[in-house]
């Protein structure tokens, strides 16, 4: 089963001459930290649309086996908060994402703090969202904004799309929420904000997708080795179909016995520790740069 840890994003000016050499050009940046962590998730995407001969090039510029996870924009969870986006989801998928081809890992769609449960609005979008690479061809097809032709080895391929859901508002701490993640095999994101969010353990997919903001403070700690160890302990868990003793459920902790591939991105201490974290973690889990 596949494990790739990482980072978010990786344009930071805090990192030069510390994560990055100090006379690497900026330019090459994406070029190093692909062969320093095994899977980085593009935050870009999430402000604003990005250009498909950008995403051609990000796909040339990482190793072979490598994976990116994008972040789906805000216009969509923020603004129009899932009301009357088909035409938008449309243009997301219509941007260039899919020339990521098999380096796609998943999406996430990140939701803000005053956004709580709705579930008839969660279903209608669960419904929107494509499962395969010809289901997103198709939906960018009626896109208003981009006329994108793809090409046929993405216009045909049945390769599964993944999407997994971070909440940050406590109605969501509620099991009509995860029977319906599980009705629509979305990933519940296992978002570690030192308290700030809800924080939930139900395995609601086939893949497990977690974010390390950080422990102590978000976005401002790094995490220790001993701490590191500890999550290191809970994701061979999860890997192997397995839950831990100390799970923190809403609906159930119950072990169904599958294994899952996982996903974990750290996004903490203001950024600068997070590539030390994500290296650190893959070290401890045997996972090879």
């Amino acid at each position: 089963m596949d494990l790739r840890i990482g980072i978010s994003g990786w344009v930071y000016s805090p990192w030069r001459a510390v994560f990055y050499p100090k006379d690497l050009p900026q330019k090459k940046e994406l070029f190093f930290a692909s062969r320093q962590v095994n899977s980085i998730e593009i935050n870009s995407s999430f402000y604003h649309y990005q250009k498909p001969e950008t995403y051609q090039r990000w796909f040339n510029e990482t190793p072979k086996d490598f994976c990116f996870s994008v972040k789906g924009p805000q216009y969509i969870t923020h603004v129009r908060r899932l009301k009357n986006i088909e035409t938008p989801l449309a243009n997301f998928f219509a941007s260039g994402v899919l020339f990521l081809a098999d380096k796609l890992g998943a999406f996430l769609w990140q939701f803000p703090p005053n956004f709580p449960f709705h579930e008839d609005r969660l279903e209608d979008f669960f419904k929107l969202l494509p499962r395969t690479f010809a289901d997103a061809v198709k939906l960018a097809n009626s896109s208003d904004r981009f006329q994108l032709d793809y090409p046929t080895s993405i216009r045909r391929s049945k390769r599964p799309l993944r999407h997994a859901m971070e909440v940050r508002h406590h109605s969501f701490e509620n099991p009509d929420f995860i029977r319906l993640l599980r009705k629509y095999n979305i990933a519940l994101v296992f978002a570690d904000t030192a308290g700030k969010w809800p924080y939930m353990e139900d395995v609601t997919s086939d893949f497990l997708y977690l974010r390390l903001h950080g422990d102590q403070e978000i976005y401002v700690n790094g995490y220790d080795t001993a701490t590191l160890r500890l999550w290191a302990q809970r994701i061979q868990l999860w890997r192997q179909g397995r839950s831990p003793k100390d799970s923190l459920n809403i609906l159930d902790s119950k072990s169904d016995g599958r294994r899952r591939d996982v996903f974990v991105y750290f996004d903490n201490d203001v950024k600068v520790r997070a590539p030390q974290d994500a290296q650190t973690l893959m070290k401890l889990l045997g996972v090879e740069e």
